[in-house]
């Protein structure tokens, strides 16, 4: 009772300090110590209650303790040894954090110096952060040490397993380790037979250890909206009734115009799909309207790709760009392209004859017709078009362009902290939307327009709409970074990967993740929806293009084959051929038809993740460029393969 009181004490305490009154009084009140004097607990009482960790006295039963946890890891059969060597490193950080904590520097040195190399590839360069915090104020403010004193690392492990490892622990009176696992750690327990080393190895490397199986029980709606029927889109022209004119019996009748068989099909429905009212979405307008049967008739003359009919490919290599290109991106109708730069210009080209035409004066809109069916055309002044537009706005390198559904607005983001909104009827900056306080990664529009998420070092993507100054929602879970952001199709997921190495799935609706995916080795800078909605693809500075099933969470492929970071992933239209891009100039594409498929015939284990699948029987073909990395891949509506690529001396 009495430490109770002397935490509450210390609570309070930090409360006064932070002068939050109303919150203080109201806790006073439920604990019952209305009547307590200020400042009983001091700056020192205040440090002994927060202090995530306590002094085992002796600091070398720290090394002893770690010894013999790795002694039994390495005896134990062969059946349990992987999910027990997962524990190590999470034991050696609390260790080291404990050393530090309780001033013990040298031991502490010593332990990580004898222990870190022997850690996983991809927990170094942590390890090497860690090493740097050598005193106790060093550890305020750090990353690894605020990552693991406040996040339980989690791992996923039988019962048979962890029973065993109880059962050593107790045995040897292992209290250091024993403190860790019962205070840092948290087993996600199965029944089962314990998972193999590669099983162990596919969903490891997260900060903090792997996904709980709670984290992707909830269900997703991956299907895709139900489209507006064609037949509504189009308006029939107003029949004449030539039977019932009295004034002209003899006159012949019109022939009835023929159904086009384009708009004579139906929409189905998709069963997983989210109620069309779940999230309010704009509606369409008339030109929303011509666009998609647009669409739709260039969709017919699209090619059927399949590994026997490959793609062609355009790539466009941006010259004398080293070092000053940051981004890329295209419209999805692939009639413009947008380049980022790091001198904080935005330039967008016109990918087809007509060139980028700019609004009329104020004097001359006046006399145009607003009822005129081109009242927009009539706006627009051929005179000043260009072929080259540049927007000029921002004060730090580019670091994503996107472009609206529509064309008529593209957004930027920037080191400056801000997102910009461009008119690209003005070609002028509309609105400027401040809310992240550090650089923002990355910006995408909504497939259906209106809503767009952004991305920061400041560890959250928000949810923006084009017509609120204020986010409307604020995605916060990340460790680290959020390098990349995507919207699902239908519009009621976020898709984020960050450098903390995970995927995350928002539902936009309640703001919370509804998938956390575990397997990456390294942060992650692409991500890519699968047409039909179901599987999402992310690439990673671990050179790896991870394929994931949103239905149950899990991993289920892993493309191997490049040699550096992957920055762009596409689908193609028909969602027969994914495309990977690198930083080591190839292009890969990967037969996913045949790998939906081969998967569609297993049997899902819920216990724990399936096997994993291994790429190379997918890989169809590899297209090397001279010495351009791709800064994106886009596919049009007829399946042609666009690269943007900048042109590297050296590379």
């Amino acid at each position: 009772m009495a430490q109770n009181k002397t935490e509450l004490m210390a609570v309070l305490a930090v409360m006064r300090k932070y002068n939050l009154k109303g919150t203080e009084e109201l806790l006073k009140k439920e604990a019952g110590l209305a009547d307590i004097p200020e400042n009983v607990a001091g700056e020192a009482e205040v440090n002994s209650v927060l202090a995530a960790y306590k002094s085992e006295g002796d600091p070398d039963i720290y090394e002893n303790s770690y010894m013999e946890l790795r002694k039994f890891v390495e005896e134990s059969l062969d059946i349990y040894k992987h999910e027990l060597a997962l524990i190590l490193y999470p034991v050696l950080v609390h260790m080291y954090i404990e050393l530090v904590y309780n001033s013990h520097e040298v031991q502490a040195k010593k332990l990580i110096t004898k222990f870190g190399p022997e850690q996983e590839y991809y927990y170094q360069d942590e390890l090497a952060k860690l090493a740097m915090v050598t005193k106790r104020d060093e550890m305020s403010g750090n990353d690894i040490t605020d990552t693991f004193k406040s996040n339980a690392f989690t791992i996923r492990i039988s019962r048979d397993t962890l029973s065993l490892l109880k059962r050593h622990l107790h045995e040897k009176k292992a209290s250091v380790i024993l403190n860790i696992v019962n205070e840092h750690m948290y087993f996600d327990l199965y029944e089962g037979v314990a998972r193999n080393k590669a099983q162990c190895d596919a969903t490891s490397g997260a900060m903090t250890g792997e996904a709980k199986r709670q984290d992707n029980k909830i269900k997703v709606y991956y299907g895709l909206l139900k489209e507006p029927d064609v037949q509504t889109l189009v308006q029939a022209p107003p029949e004449e009734d030539d039977d019932m004119d009295p004034d002209a019996p003899d006159k012949p009748k019109k022939k009835k115009p023929k159904k086009d068989p384009l708009f004579s099909k139906k929409s189905k429905s998709d069963p997983n799909a989210p109620p069309l009212d779940r999230i309010p979405l704009p509606k369409l307008k008339d030109v929303d309207k011509k666009e998609k049967i647009k669409a739709l008739r260039e969709s017919t003359k699209r090619v059927n790709l399949g590994p026997d009919l490959l793609p062609s490919i355009c790539m466009y290599t941006l010259l004398n760009a080293n070092h000053t290109v940051t981004c890329a991106d295209f419209c999805e109708d692939s009639s413009l392209l947008s380049v980022g730069f790091a001198d904080s210009s935005i330039k967008v080209w016109s990918m087809t004859p007509m060139k980028l035409r700019e609004m009329k004066s104020a004097e001359q809109l006046k006399e145009i017709d607003r009822d005129a069916e081109d009242v927009l055309t009539r706006m627009l002044d051929d005179r000043k078009a260009e072929t080259c537009r540049t927007l000029l706005g921002h004060s730090g390198p580019i670091y994503r362009t996107s472009f609206a559904p529509d064309r008529t607005m593209l957004l930027s983001c920037s080191e400056d902290c801000t997102i910009r909104l461009w008119s690209l009827h003005t070609w002028t900056c509309v609105v400027v939307y401040k809310g992240h306080q550090y650089p923002v990664w990355d910006v995408r529009f909504s497939p259906h327009g209106h809503y767009f998420v952004s991305c920061s070092h400041d560890r959250t993507a928000r949810l923006w709409a084009t017509d609120s100054y204020q986010p409307l929602r604020v995605f916060a879970g990340h460790l680290s970074d959020v390098d990349v952001c995507i919207f699902h199709p239908n519009s009621n997921y976020v898709a984020t990967g960050s450098s903390d190495r995970t995927v995350r799935l928002w539902d936009v609706c309640v703001g919370n993740h509804h998938r956390l995916l575990t397997g990456h080795k390294a942060p992650i800078y692409s991500l890519a929806f699968s047409m039909c909605g179901r599987y999402l693809a992310s690439g990673s500075a671990d050179n790896r293009v991870l394929i994931w099933d949103l239905a149950h969470g899990h991993l289920i492929a892993a493309l191997t084959g490049h040699t550096a970071s992957i920055h762009s992933i596409c689908f193609s239209r028909d969602g027969t051929i994914l495309s990977t891009g690198g930083l080591d100039c190839a292009l890969k594409l990967w037969d996913f038809t045949k790998l939906v498929d081969d998967i569609s015939g297993e049997n899902v284990n819920v216990s724990h993740n399936p096997d994993v699948r291994d790429g190379e029987p997918y890989l169809l073909r590899t297209f090397p460029t001279k010495q351009s990395p791709f800064l994106t891949l886009h596919f049009t509506r007829r399946n042609l393969l666009l690269g943007v690529g900048m042109y590297e001396l050296g590379v």
